[in-house]
């Protein structure tokens, strides 16, 4: 390994060639200010937050390679001034309405004001017209907010390779908008949420629904059922102060008992449910050759993609529901009729890892004799503030089990909230089903791990091989995609999660800011959390779960049946490329 020799603040210290300046002084525990970087997304060096003196110049440190025998220094008056003029520029053309922003008390612009001990607006002046996007169900947008930083750009444009959103206009007038202006929902905007991780401030949110959610509470002609998905119950701690990775099953479904909902249930049974539908998919596409790779359709923000980049392909997403979807089709169907209700009156809420999951929520195409099968998503970041609202003490709650007969979901269930999740869950019941015997284990580690694209051969009992891909990230998704096209591909089954890590690091999970995410791997301690939560359940393959067999025997039928077909599956739309 090379390394070389620079000098920091006058102390001396050996960095790998090729390191920046700001992470050769992150290193030595100095905290040099930054905005506009955001490592892997975006290393632009346009907010010149992060300046350092070399020689006679200030030059900015997240782009600057340290070189043999460099001099570095972070702290002296005039690196000080140049970074509280760059920061009181940025908040001379900012909205501070800071006490009534989403991101209050966790914005980047805010903490390092505070950092450089900024305590007056020095700079005034005319401030730049910026509009409010208010027009998608999943994500909203407040130029005011924006500070030009670019990480937004960086995680739409070059992570996802979606592009929705970019630099328009020059100098004063500069913002960061859609293609020919277009409002977001008119965009080819995914909904994925991954620029909302990326901004530092609150210029992107999700649009908040807690208001519709409490009204519904608050009917008593409403009986309110909630469900929440594998990836919230690893990370809804972070908001209360819980380290990464903690998992808080039993106190959410407290939390949730105590908000007034009627029923507390769980996706897991949903995703369960998925397995034995998108399971006995694949075994007849393989059985008939058509319609091969299966790619699996969990993510609406991966479904998106496809309806605006190959619509050509359409044809090989599987036709299944998601998780959350099939669940409040069951839950205004079955449960309704279980318990004697009448499903207009029942209110299906979603607790999602992710925004584009609100999207998805609206699609017509998602509901059944005249009703959504669900009716409001909700964020983890949305739970969160509904139970700080609330002023439950969520750290000190005794753990409470979720509610039958959707209660009951299986450790299959529970890792579809990871990237390699699905795959593993449908290979667990596709082996047991092809072969009639138990498995003598059921993880699949071939499938695991943080890789953004993992392709293997696995040979099922009856000698057939399905060729798999396992992909997070659409940017990864696109290449693999044009690569099938190009021929240069071949595959059976794909899994594809829109965002890195799958749903652990959806849109709508706690925002961890830059210099966090440098210090702690988010995807691993999350996944770990999802993993171990598979490994404490009793049953961990879909198809044994009881309340699965109930459900079909008193109710669908069958897999992929009439009845099963008519609730659990869908289809899509072809959209604009532009």
């Amino acid at each position: 390994m090379n390394t070389i020799k620079i000098m920091i603040d006058g102390l001396e210290t050996e960095v790998v060639k090729g390191t920046t300046v700001l992470e050769a002084a992150r290193d030595q525990g100095i905290n040099i200010p930054s905005l506009c970087y955001l490592k892997g997304v975006n290393h632009s060096s346009s907010c010149r937050v992060c300046v350092v003196e070399v020689g006679p110049r200030l030059i900015a440190s997240c782009t600057l390679i340290a070189e043999e025998g460099m001099k570095i220094l972070t702290n002296t008056k005039k690196v000080r001034d140049a970074r509280r003029t760059s920061v009181e520029l940025l908040l001379s053309d900012h909205d501070r309405e800071c006490l009534s922003c989403s991101r209050g008390g966790g914005c980047e612009l805010q903490t390092v004001s505070n950092d450089l001990n900024i305590r007056k607006v020095t700079y005034t002046g005319e401030q730049s017209s910026r509009e409010k996007d208010y027009t998608s169900p999943a994500i909203l947008r407040d130029a005011s907010k924006c500070i030009l930083c670019g990480r937004c750009v960086g995680a739409c444009g070059t992570v996802q390779t979606v592009g929705a959103i970019g630099f328009a206009k020059r100098g004063f007038d500069t913002v960061i908008s859609t293609a020919f202006g277009r409002s977001l929902a008119e965009s080819t905007c995914v909904n994925c949420g991954q620029c909302i991780m990326a901004c530092p401030v609150g210029a992107l949110t999700e649009h908040e629904n807690i208001s519709d959610v409490w009204n519904a509470i608050a009917d008593p002609g409403k009986y309110v059922v909630v469900q929440t998905a594998p990836a919230v119950r690893v990370a809804l701690g972070e908001e209360f102060g819980m380290p990464v990775g903690t998992r808080t099953t039993g106190k959410m479904v407290a939390a949730l008992r105590r908000l007034g909902f009627d029923k507390v249930f769980d996706t897991n049974f949903g995703a369960d449910l998925t397995i034995m539908e998108e399971g006995t998919e694949l075994l007849s596409r393989l059985s008939s050759g058509q319609n091969l790779p299966l790619m699996t359709s969990c993510c609406p923000g991966w479904v998106k993609f496809m309806e605006h980049n190959f619509p050509d392909m359409l044809d090989n997403l599987s036709t299944c529901k998601s998780p959350h979807e099939m669940e409040g089709a069951v839950i205004k169907s079955y449960v309704a009729g279980k318990l004697g209700i009448d499903p207009q009156n029942i209110v299906v809420v979603s607790i999602m890892p992710c925004t584009a999951k609100k999207f998805e929520g609206a699609r017509e195409e998602l509901s059944h004799e005249n009703m959504q099968d669900v009716d409001w998503v909700l964020t983890t970041r949305e739970l969160a503030a509904m139970i700080k609202e609330a002023g439950i003490d969520f750290a000190n709650l005794k753990d409470e089990a979720f509610d039958n007969p959707l209660g009951i979901g299986s450790g299959a269930g529970a890792i579809f909230g990871t990237t390699g999740g699905v795959a593993e869950a449908a290979l667990r019941t596709v082996f047991e089903l092809t072969s009639g015997k138990p498995l003598d284990t059921v993880e699949y580690t071939v499938v695991r791990g943080m890789s953004g694209i993992k392709e293997n051969t696995i040979e099922l009992p009856d000698g057939k091989q399905i060729r798999t891909a396992v992909v997070h990230g659409l940017g990864n998704a696109r290449r693999l995609m044009e690569a099938m096209q190009r021929g240069e591909k071949s595959y059976d089954f794909m899994e594809v999660m829109a965002c890195a890590g799958g749903c652990i690091t959806g849109g709508g999970q706690p925002i961890v800011d830059a210099k966090t995410s440098e210090k702690i791997d988010i995807k691993a301690a999350r996944a770990k959390a999802i993993y171990s939560e598979d490994e404490a359940q009793t049953i961990r393959k879909s198809h044994n779960n009881p309340f699965i067999k109930v459900l079909y025997e008193e109710f669908l039928g069958e897999p992929n049946g009439h009845l099963a077909h008519e609730l659990l599956h869908t289809h899509y739309t072809v959209r604009s490329k532009y």
